[in-house]
């Protein structure tokens, strides 16, 4: 299978560039020349299959011939053998809905499913070629933490990990923070996570600098963290005792798993729809309602992995959208960067609609959520689930043709104020979580200046 950046058919990649290079030279993002579909049969088929025999079928399809068989299924077993349970994601259902839970890797997020995999993955290439690589990347709170666990004293390796000092939650900051391995360094940026995610975009922008520290990402942007969120949708609806047509809801930051069930519906998956769960900051609802995508300033709220106003993969849905246009991709994207907005037009937009839902969600009615669920059922969610379980409850009309999903993208203990407002008692915490409030911090404070994060950097990284 062959690779091209959203900004440019011409030229092809094959999988090993594209997972190393992360972000196109162009500033496009990666992807396949084509879906690959199956038939119901086949996927059907795979029903017995476990987790990990999946993720196997499922990556064997897009990697080509980057590793060989008993290579990637050595990585993916590897991988998930960090998990607390051998299934990986299991669910629970609550008032009709299935809530999809994410959160058993080793950082209680949903972002521990990719990054474990693809942290093994650069640890087989670079232990080949002898390579050193220098990865960067910024977080909303979640996907810092996932890559220090997989990338902490592998070799070959340097770690990089912005995040927006103030705006994650104690527990997601120590997570990361407390990570004591000399090829880890964390930077709390004087900013936004938009911030972050620009300061990012620009170093691998500039050809010189990401050559000279032989820069790599791990964000959403890398299409290896696409794959691997591919799986759970099939394994999701591959466990259904009866199988139905799906409608799931993804509580949504920077579009890279929903982005993901777009993907498994386009290889053949029955998703009816996917609905893009959101808090206040809601770009997305707004794009999908007008057209029009205009960032705004970001709002602070309970759910911190969702305070984003540009969502980095969704350029990928773009490029679809527009009928593998590159070149309108690109002016839109232009567009976006000197205009700070762009407009789809109506055939586009219609496009849009056809797969996806959107609901934004108050963070009063987060809150009622979470306390409503705790008080019917004895379960609790982390605000960012209550997002995506209010969502799917304003949005459908309940049918028993269909089944229904909630993504549960982290475990409540990461977000202890905002369940102790909910419900007046705080979440479970698992031991290991307690003991990082005795660790040592280690991270240093930058302006929101990109000369000096490089600076920082290079010096580091040498």
């Amino acid at each position: 299978m062959q690779y091209y950046s959203t900004r440019n058919k011409k030229d092809k990649f094959t999988f090993e560039q594209v997972f190393l290079n992360a972000l196109a030279a162009d500033g496009g993002l990666y992807i396949p020349e084509s879906i690959p579909v199956w038939s119901q049969e086949t996927i059907e088929n795979m029903k017995d299959l476990s987790f990990q025999e999946l993720s196997f079928e499922i990556f064997k399809v897009f990697t080509g011939s980057t590793f060989e068989n008993e290579e990637l299924a050595s990585i993916i077993n590897h991988s998930y053998s960090t998990f607390k349970i051998q299934e990986v994601v299991k669910s629970k259902v609550v008032d009709g809905i299935s809530c999809v839970e994410l959160f058993h890797g080793p950082t209680l997020a949903f972002k521990d499913v990719a990054m474990q995999v693809l942290g093994n993955m650069y640890q087989n290439l670079l232990s080949k070629s002898k390579n050193k690589m220098n990865l960067v990347t910024a977080t909303s709170g979640d996907t810092g933490a996932a890559a220090i666990d997989a990338l902490k004293s592998k070799p070959y390796l340097n770690i990089f990990v912005l995040h927006p000092e103030h705006k994650v939650s104690e527990t997601q900051r120590r997570l990361m923070t407390s990570v004591a391995d000399s090829n880890v360094f964390n930077i709390a940026i004087q900013g936004t996570f938009d911030d972050c995610q620009y300061l990012v975009k620009e170093m691998f922008n500039d050809k010189e600098f990401r050559n000279k520290i032989q820069m790599s990402g791990v964000n959403s942007i890398n299409w290896a963290r696409i794959v691997a969120q591919i799986v759970y949708y099939f394994y999701i609806y591959l466990k259904q005792s009866v199988f139905k047509r799906m409608i799931v809801s993804v509580p949504t930051g920077n579009f890279g798993d929903v982005y993901a069930g777009y993907v498994a519906k386009k290889m053949g998956l029955p998703i009816e729809k996917l609905i893009i769960a959101s808090n206040h900051n809601n770009l997305l609802e707004n794009c999908i309602a007008t057209g029009l995508y205009k960032p705004s300033t970001v709002k602070p709220s309970i759910s911190p992995s969702m305070d984003i106003q540009v969502a980095s993969n969704f350029e990928r849905i773009v490029f679809d959208i527009c009928e593998h246009n590159d070149l309108r991709v690109k002016q839109l994207m232009q567009d976006l960067k000197e205009k700070k907005q762009f407009q789809l037009s109506d055939i586009e937009l219609s496009n849009l609609q056809k797969y996806f839902l959107a609901c934004s969600v108050s963070e009063e009615e987060t809150k009622n959520t979470i306390a409503e669920l705790h008080r019917a059922f004895d379960v609790i969610l982390d605000p960012h689930s209550a997002i995506g379980f209010y969502a799917l409850k304003k949005l459908v009309s309940f049918d028993n043709n269909y089944s229904y999903f909630c993504l549960e993208t982290a475990h409540p203990c990461k977000f202890p104020d905002a369940i102790h407002d909910a419900i007046q008692m705080d979440p479970p915490v698992p031991n290991f979580v307690k003991e990082i409030f005795a660790k040592k911090e280690k991270f240093v404070v930058l302006k929101n200046d990109l000369d000096s994060l490089k600076k920082y950097i290079i010096l580091k990284a040498s």
